[in-house]
């Protein structure tokens, strides 16, 4: 048997990773199914032999519907192992037995699947007699975390340590998915929780969106497996909705809202890529931005020489005032993080105003904790609303000018829906001019006040260079002068 698998870059890695549960996400047709189809032969020809030289192993290969599982996670597995390689028996459970005597070096294999349908938490019952080596979780978008919990439980329990000797084996469980919503365990895990021994791979949108219009995304994989090419992917655009065309052919996470999204531009494939923490750009002096009242919020961001806006950090609160926040709050954490570093820093102009209290007004708490901060120019919404998408609409060297660390964790929901217009209670789709205040509001309008300050800063640039250009252009050009 031959098989001519080649394996796109995410897949790549998600092959050369032995994590003990590692995920994969992307779009419809990106080969997360035959991924993984392929990563547990490869487990299973890799097994360490057992006493008697056989490599033994046993996998469960799950999907939410009897013919779900027929129609897509059998069919696929089939189309690379036939039945003739394969054998399926259409038994309960339906399972898929391969077995060669000799693979070349003197050992056997002994690769056995048994293909189950769990849509409902009480079917998880059915793992419990199982005694497994992996498991292959298909579409977990759909599938219940308790399946997850379970199997954990039942895969490295196959072959026994009596078998296998002295020999030790890889164990574990592999996930592929579509994106499902921000708040599904799939992104829980992946984005916020990150558990230790898990790993979680996430392939580029099939189409990126500029604009209003979509285009093919040069980062995409497994596009020349497609006899249409790209055009399997454009063609499927008309009639869908945006959210739609997000989770299905960008490849990002949905969204549970009731209500509109203060900022469609943003991608979360596009703004925020790594699911490494973004590291500060030494000599690049940080931007704080304010949002003050009694559940304050400090944004801490850099603009880069070339014009990205790179967002670090995210420090909120609530119940405090902007004392007790700056003093024993922001201050520690930008000593213990971002020590040596010039700080510019902007907020809200309703910081000018006076506390009944004590008459001090915010502006002065900071500068009385050693944070001395402009008020913003504006605090019209739509102005700050603008500066911030004036950077998710921007491109700087072919890479967006708008860049969101993973650990800005209250701005990322915010950016995916929290942070939204909120729907009235009128006939027809109609929705407030101004957001939803809520925890997501708060961190959102500091970014805001951040923006404002920078896209202010930029535009002095560009009038000052202009002026510059400018300047000689207005003198008589003369050989002998020296222009």
């Amino acid at each position: 048997m031959q098989i001519n698998y080649k394996a796109e870059p995410t897949c790549q890695l998600f092959h050369a990773d032995n994590s003990f549960v590692r995920g994969i996400m992307g779009p419809i047709g990106s080969g997360k199914s035959v991924a993984c189809t392929i990563e547990m032969l490869a487990r299973a020809i890799a097994q360490p032999p057992c006493t008697d030289g056989v490599r033994r192993s046993r996998w469960a290969a799950i999907r939410n519907t009897y013919p779900e599982l027929k129609s897509t996670l059998i069919k696929t597995f089939e189309e690379w192992l036939p039945p003739n390689v394969c054998k399926i028996k259409w038994d309960v459970p339906i399972t898929g037995t391969m077995t060669i005597k000799d693979l070349g070096d003197g050992t056997g294999l002994d690769f056995e699947v048994i293909f189950l349908a769990l849509d409902r938490p009480q079917d998880v019952k059915k793992l419990l007699s199982l005694e497994l080596t992996g498991g292959w979780i298909n579409e977990a978008k759909e599938i219940d975390l308790s399946v997850l919990t379970m199997l954990t439980g039942r895969v490295g329990r196959y072959p026994s340590k009596r078998s296998m000797g002295n020999n030790t084996y890889w164990s574990g469980i592999i996930m592929d998915t579509n994106p499902p919503d921000d708040q599904h365990w799939y992104y829980r895990m992946a984005e916020e929780e990150r558990p230790r021994g898990y790993r979680f791979f996430r392939q580029p949108g099939a189409v990126v969106k500029v604009g209003d219009k979509y285009f093919p995304n040069p980062q995409a994989e497994n596009i020349k497996n497609h006899t249409l090419g790209f055009d399997y992917y454009m063609r499927q655009i008309p009639g869908k909705t945006d959210e739609w065309i997000k989770v299905y052919i960008m490849g990002e996470y949905g969204v549970i809202m009731d209500g509109k999204p203060v900022y469609p531009e943003y991608s979360d494939g596009q703004h925020c890529q790594s699911e490494v923490n973004i590291e500060p750009i030494l000599k690049v002096p940080l931007m704080l931005g304010w949002d003050f009242g009694l559940t304050p919020a400090c944004i801490i961001g850099q603009l880069t020489p070339r014009g990205k806006l790179l967002v670090l950090d995210e420090i909120v609160s609530e119940g405090m005032g902007i004392r007790q926040f700056s003093r024993e709050v922001v201050l520690p954490y930008l000593s213990s993080h971002y020590r040596g570093f010039d700080i510019h820093s902007t907020g809200d102009p309703a910081g000018v105003q006076r506390s009944q209290a004590n008459e001090t007004t915010c502006l002065q708490e900071l500068q009385a904790a050693g944070l001395p901060t402009e008020p913003a120019w504006t605090n019209d919404f739509t102005a700050r609303r603008e500066a911030v998408a004036g950077f998710l609409t921007k491109m700087v060297d072919g890479e967006p000018a708008f860049v969101l660390s993973p650990k800005c964790k209250m701005l990322r929901k915010g950016f995916l829906g929290g942070y939204a217009y909120k729907r009235l209670q009128v006939s027809g789709t109609r929705f407030k001019d101004k957001p939803d205040k809520n925890e997501y509001s708060h961190p959102h309008d500091a970014l805001q006040y951040l923006a404002l300050s920078l896209e202010e800063q930029r535009n002095r640039l560009i009038r000052s260079a202009t002026r510059r250009t400018a300047r000689p252009s207005a003198v008589p050009m003369d050989s002998t002068a020296g222009y």
